[in-house]
């Protein structure tokens, strides 16, 4: 079966990172904890995990280059006996792909819920001109310093 390179066309350049990010992640999952992703107001974001049966103390949450990453793992209680064991107590980690600027403002625990809201600060574009240089000209073209435009 072959597989779609989703940013494999000539005008998307520099894009092969994200690509390999992307594989990486549709890789990893299981399905286990689970969790929603919510809109809160026009710039903030919440992950919410359920993640019955850990305390604080058993869950690392942690931003990794470009990633939110979410382990968790209960201590074994030793001289318990099962006569039949339901709920789950496993390890897991659960990563998200932060877009650039994409900040974690907090984390908290309720409720067996762990809670972690991002907030994404306004928008701001860059603009840059290139010198565009004479074809007599051998030396190469040279780029301006960049503008930062701050939408409101």
């Amino acid at each position: 079966m072959t597989r779609l390179q989703l940013f494999n066309h000539p005008l998307l350049l520099g894009f092969d990172e994200f690509e390999r990010t992307l594989d990486r992640i549709a890789k990893s999952g299981d399905g286990y904890p689970p969790y929603n992703i919510e809109q809160r107001g026009e710039t903030g974001i919440r992950i919410t995990l359920a993640v019955a049966g850990f305390t604080a103390a058993d869950l690392v949450v942690q931003v990794e280059d470009n990633q939110l990453v979410i382990r968790g793992k209960q201590a074994d209680e030793g001289g318990r006996v099962f006569l039949h064991r339901g709920i789950a107590a496993r390890q897991f980690q659960r990563s998200f792909v932060l877009a650039d600027g994409l900040e974690v403002t907090g984390a908290r625990l309720d409720n067996g819920l762990l809670h972690v809201d991002l907030e994404r600060p306004p928008s701001a574009s860059r603009v840059r001109r290139i010198e565009i240089r004479d074809g007599d000209d051998p030396s190469a073209a040279r780029v301006s310093t960049p503008t930062r435009l701050v939408r409101p």
